[in-house]
């Protein structure tokens, strides 16, 4: 072997390396805004609507991150069926989360609930989708 071989096979790895690093801040980010969405339930029952503005902006910071964080970990998936799974669940939570921002823009706590409902429910099929999917990272890893 060469110094240019060596060389490249250590960037190789050193690159493996930061993107199992990325993968796993990504995750345990995407878990802490799950978390804190999930967790917004009973606020978003009471009816004083001047927290609404509030959760709203809230809502759309944690949407922010996972944003950025879901595409770090679907740019970095190796099957292109489990790539396209994610970024077609990627795509219902934030079309949920769009809605119940609007719902919360417009005061309605019926409408405030279902949009809720339905962005929870996008929540957890991501989460379940990466759990799936993280595991598989973790294989990798070995």
């Amino acid at each position: 072997m060469n110094i240019i071989q060596i060389t490249v096979e250590f960037f190789l790895v050193f690159l493996f390396a930061m993107d199992s690093m990325k993968s796993k801040g990504s995750l345990c980010r995407i878990r802490k805004c799950v978390f804190d969405l999930l967790s917004m339930e009973e606020e978003l029952i009471d009816e004083n609507d001047d927290n609404f503005e509030f959760i709203r902006k809230d809502i759309r910071l944690k949407s922010t991150f996972l944003y950025f964080d879901l595409s770090q970990i679907i740019s970095i998936a190796d099957d292109e069926h489990k790539k396209a799974s994610l970024t077609h669940l990627a795509n219902t939570l934030f079309s949920c989360i769009e809605k119940l921002g609007n719902a919360l823009k417009s005061g309605k706590v019926s409408l405030i609930q279902i949009h809720y409902h339905d962005a929870a429910l996008a929540l957890q099929e991501v989460m379940t989708a990466l759990q799936l999917l993280h595991g598989r990272m973790n294989e990798n890893d070995q």
